[in-house]
């Protein structure tokens, strides 16, 4: 997503269509979905066998699986791990299959079926519990700016600024879907744990590219008037008229209305303040802060260089994308590499993905960045579900809930579904013979990003190749807004 994208009769809805397609529908899904009022009541959960390994095929479409594939489901049981809820608090003894699957993994991708979903997200924190706590995780990273990742390090150290003021002011645009209850539930905990472990915090990560908030271009200025004095003068040209001076979302729509050449001399005047920076590298004492002066010049550049391509030309679209999903693997990758933390990485499944959804638009995607760089070092982990509720834009650009029904026959979540837990997890890599095959075949899969309905069709994936690990669950319902 990107920060700063407006809702209504703005230049969203106009000039710059491209843009919305590309980023506020990441991975669009043609659903049979009905929109609802936000009082509305979701769909009361099915009950799931207790005992079966699997049930009886139900129609002609469920009969050519089986007898392509046998019943994956069954074979799929045998080596499930259920959940024993899906809400953050209580015991964490259930997860222990998961940190087998984590093993030595240094990033461990989160995925998303929504953008908006409650369950989604308090399994994201129940699983950062536990790897806190068990496994020596000490950083959450989050499809949100660097700049907005600073400002929240900020408070979760040190209790400075106001959460509800923070999230207010950092989640707006298409960032708005992480103002919400369950990670403002995720953040105080946060805060919590380094109250109680001051020496070995838990730390937060922006990884995306979307906006560069004021606090880098400070932090920029300040390093250089402290260790590079003489570069002072020259970094404050470059970045004339570039450090915000209003709300992110004012600033992402008045940068965007910029003409294109204008914004491709911006682009060029921020990758030479990063090479600048790089040209005496830092030594001794110094070193630790000029490398985080360079990156924080560096996330001002991935703001404009996104900027720079041409989004009215859906011909740059797949370029840009790609800018965008490396981007995001090279900040978490620095980070990990530059403090050694272990991070648990947050995202929509099409981003955490080992491989692409939709190579016409996304060539290549932050997870496979990822496995490239750290090896078996990345684990890719997708979330999907049944059925349920999620907020997302509308047409119109306002937002609005809407509600999936159950899924058809043939498609990935339908024999997921009939998994004998109701919500459980599967190490893909270890699976029977009788599963591997339907793993390795494509299935459609919802998919649902900012916008909905989307623009493309359901993406077919092929599960084995896409993620090393899939937590399933039957039902999810619209996460709670706060603004």
């Amino acid at each position: 997503m990107v920060r700063g994208a407006p809702r209504g009769e703005s230049w969203a809805m106009n000039m710059h269509k491209a843009l919305l397609a590309a980023l506020l529908i990441p991975l669009g899904a043609t659903l049979a979905v009905a929109p609802a009022a936000f009082s509305a009541t979701p769909p009361a959960p099915a009950v799931a066998p207790a005992s079966a390994d699997t049930a009886a095929p139900t129609g002609p479409q469920d009969a050519a699986a089986a007898a392509a594939f046998g019943f994956p489901e069954a074979a799929l049981g045998r080596v499930a791990h259920p959940l024993r809820t899906t809400e953050p608090r209580g015991g964490l003894a259930d997860l222990r299959p998961f940190g087998r699957m984590v093993g030595d993994a240094r990033v461990v991708g989160l995925g998303e079926a929504t953008h908006s979903s409650h369950e989604f997200f308090t399994v994201k924190h129940r699983i950062l519990r536990y790897l806190v706590e068990e496994k020596g995780f000490r950083a959450f990273a989050l499809e949100a700016p660097w700049s907005t990742g600073l400002r929240l390090n900020t408070y979760l150290l040190g209790g400075q600024g106001d959460l509800k003021q923070i999230m207010d002011e950092e989640f707006q645009g298409t960032y708005r879907w992480w103002n919400n209850a369950e990670y403002r539930d995720l953040l105080q905990w946060m805060r919590a744990y380094n109250v109680k472990h001051p020496k070995d915090p838990v730390r937060f990560v922006g990884d995306d590219g979307g906006f560069a908030g004021a606090e880098l271009y400070d932090r920029v200025s300040a390093y250089a008037a402290a260790a590079r004095p003489e570069l002072a003068p020259q970094l404050t040209e470059l970045y004339r008229g570039l450090r915000p001076a209003t709300d992110a979302e004012t600033y992402v729509n008045d940068y965007l209305a910029k003409p294109m050449a204008e914004r491709k001399k911006l682009a060029e005047r921020t990758g030479r303040a990063v090479d600048l920076l790089k040209q005496r590298p830092g030594t001794g004492a110094d070193a630790d802060a000029h490398a985080w002066a360079v990156q924080h010049a560096t996330a001002i550049h991935q703001m404009t260089t996104l900027y720079a391509f041409d989004w009215d030309d859906p011909r740059s679209i797949p370029d840009a994308m790609l800018h965008r999903d490396r981007i995001m693997a090279e900040n978490v990758a620095w980070w990990q590499q530059r403090t050694g933390d272990k991070i648990v990485l947050a995202a929509h499944n099409g981003h955490i993905a080992l491989r692409t959804y939709v190579p016409g638009s996304y060539p290549k995607v932050q997870g496979g960045f990822l496995r490239d760089k750290l090896g078996g070092g990345y684990l890719s982990v997708g979330l999907t579900f049944d059925r349920g509720s999620f907020n997302a834009f509308g047409p119109d650009g306002g937002v609005r809930r809407f509600t999936a029904g159950p899924a058809a026959p043939g498609t990935a979540e339908h024999t997921l579904d009939r998994v004998r837990h109701r919500d459980f997890m599967v190490d893909l890599r270890h699976t029977p013979a009788a599963a591997r095959a339907w793993l390795a075949a494509p299935h459609t899969v919802k998919n649902i990003g900012a916008t909905y309905p989307g623009i493309a069709d359901a993406p077919q994936i092929r599960l084995a190749q896409s993620h090393d690990v899939v937590i399933h669950l039957q039902q999810v319902k619209a996460a709670r807004l706060l603004k």
